[in-house]
């Protein structure tokens, strides 16, 4: 077995942005998390919205712009077709 090849394994305080703080062993001394125990729904029983990066707005966004352009377009949100599908219309 090879010698000096693992890194080493200490005492590591880690944070997470509710405020909570707890010391873990890590091969890292500092950790920064988003989500803890303390903050999880599955863990607290409550829902909470978690946005990483402005995900939620962007999701937001998108869907506002993609309902404008069906409007526009005289369609339903709902007559999109998926990747990959091909829509067949009969003739009239």
């Amino acid at each position: 077995m090879k010698t000096a090849i693992h890194p080493d394994y200490v005492q590591a305080h880690v944070t997470c942005t509710c405020g909570n703080e707890f010391t873990t062993r890590a091969t890292r001394a500092e950790l920064h998390v988003e989500v803890c125990s303390n903050c999880h729904p599955f863990y607290t029983g409550r829902q909470k919205l978690i946005d990483t990066g402005g995900r939620v707005e962007r999701f937001q966004r998108r869907m506002a712009k993609g309902r404008q352009r069906s409007a526009q377009a005289g369609t339903g949100a709902g007559q999109s077709t998926g990747a990959g599908q091909s829509q067949t219309r009969s003739s009239e």
